[in-house]
């Protein structure tokens, strides 16, 4: 996927600047400048088009990585070129460079030269309770509050939250197609205050954004699944569409460790789902839970790539040698970690997990509720907080750091060679304003569009 007009990304700086400055000099004065800029907003806007649809068409003037460029063994830039994605029903049929024929009777968009980047995934986020979309609310403070605490604040909040959780979720869903995500993984409350109502509600609310925005789902017992004597309740959620039987703390909020991952990983067998469970506790109920649930994966087939750790701060605890030991256990029978990349004391051994195969992903968590007001739904601020915390701050390091907020989909392989997008790839992007990843993640470049599945789902592009 060479292409005839490829520049570096030192290259396409100069060239921007030099945009600049020609600008500047040639820019009008007074009521001819003022004109002249409205007379040219009015002409963007009409070739500015922010809903496609079509089922077959060109996006071109994309700005695409081709590879890196070296000084010695130091990556120190990365090349790009602009080419043509054609799309069909969905996924990227073929890509032409610049220059290329393309057929005249198919709809053509123009991409402004923004760079393709993968759609992010945002793979933990609760978007059935949040105070997003409504007034400013900041949390209570938590300063000597137990989980217990927390639960029990939840427990009066929950009934506030309910009438409007539909529209509170669906503008969190706006939120994340701003900002690139268009796959999700929301954990979803079942508990005795709302019952499956918060269920339904998030529903409702994706199915309103059927064509826009996929999203997974998770019963989460938050009340304790023993705690709060839910079984029943998570077990009509199975039958509901959910897609993963959710757990919490097992020692600290069911008071009960085996019993409690026990019943978790049953209601998993019996409706045939995989488990994501929040394990915030530490060293050493949390350490004691980890080896409890993967082990319990090491002796039933059925939970094998099925298990997924949300948050696991326990793993921040071990000894290098008992972490090397536990990472190969789990990357063996495919347990994952989702971590939102925590700063301060619980830094999470993220390259190390990597580096023995285990499966790295991340998410939002909460977005301004009464557990955090801290969340964006900004999944490049993920990627930036591990470029920054693990030491990558150089082109190569940069542009790897992109991985965990793409689901490991990343536009050039460690060696340099197009990795994405390839024909037969779904076509699931964003147009970011950067030359390339390393610059995207560094600065968390503006979004322009997101599509998901061919379809344009955020932002706007110009019609050719």
């Amino acid at each position: 996927m060479q292409s005839a007009n490829h520049q570096s990304r030192r290259a396409f700086l100069r060239h921007s600047g030099g945009l600049a400055t020609a600008s500047a000099i040639l820019s009008l004065s007074g009521t001819q400048s003022g004109a002249a800029e409205a007379a040219a907003n009015t002409d963007q806007s009409r070739h500015h088009i922010t809903a496609v649809t079509d089922s077959h068409y060109y996006l071109s003037d994309v700005r695409l990585e081709e590879g890196f460029e070296h000084e010695g063994e130091v990556v120190v830039g990365t090349r790009t070129g602009i080419h043509t994605l054609e799309i069909q029903d969905g996924r990227i049929k073929a890509l032409h460079d610049a220059g290329a024929a393309l057929d005249a009777s198919l709809p053509r968009y123009k991409a402004q030269g923004k760079l393709l980047l993968p759609a992010f995934r945002d793979m933990h986020i609760h978007l059935d309770k949040t105070f997003y979309g409504g007034q400013w609310q900041a949390p209570l403070p938590r300063q000597g509050k137990t989980i217990m605490d927390m639960i029990a604040r939840e427990e009066v909040l929950l009934p506030k939250l309910l009438p409007t959780s539909q529209t509170r979720a669906e503008r969190l869903i706006d939120l994340l197609l701003s900002q690139g995500s268009s796959v999700a993984r929301s954990h979803c409350n079942i508990d005795p205050v709302s019952g499956l109502k918060s269920l339904e509600h998030l529903q409702l609310a994706l199915a309103n954004y059927r064509d826009s925005f996929e999203c997974e789902i998770v019963a989460f017992p938050q009340h304790g699944l023993l705690h709060s004597k839910v079984d029943g309740l998570m077990r009509e959620a199975m039958s509901m569409g959910v897609h993963y039987v959710g757990g919490l703390d097992p020692t600290n909020v069911d008071g009960a460790m085996e019993a409690s991952l026990d019943a978790m990983f049953q209601i998993a067998l019996d409706h045939d789902k995989g488990v994501d469970i929040h394990i915030h506790e530490t060293h050493p109920a949390g350490v004691a839970a980890l080896n409890y649930m993967i082990a319990t994966v090491e002796k039933t087939p059925a939970l094998r790539n099925r298990l997924t750790l949300s948050h696991a701060f326990a793993l921040s605890t071990l000894r290098p040698e008992e972490l090397n030991e536990m990472a190969g256990r789990m990357a063996a029978h495919g347990v994952t970690v989702v971590s939102t990349v925590p700063i301060g004391q619980r830094t999470m051994p993220l390259p190390q997990l990597r580096a023995k195969g285990v499966t790295i992903m991340t998410g939002t968590d909460s977005v301004i509720d009464h557990w955090s007001p801290f969340g964006s739904g900004d999944m490049l601020e993920k990627a930036n907080l591990c470029a920054q915390l693990y030491g990558g701050s150089d082109e190569f390091r940069l542009s790897r750091s992109l991985a965990i907020a793409t689901g490991d989909v990343l536009p050039l392989s460690d060696d340099g060679k197009v990795a994405w997008p390839k024909p037969g790839d779904t076509a699931e992007f964003v147009l970011v304003d950067a030359s390339c990843s390393a610059e995207a993640v560094a600065r968390r470049s503006p979004r322009r569009a997101t599509f998901h599945k061919g379809r344009l789902v955020y932002g706007a592009v110009e019609r050719a």
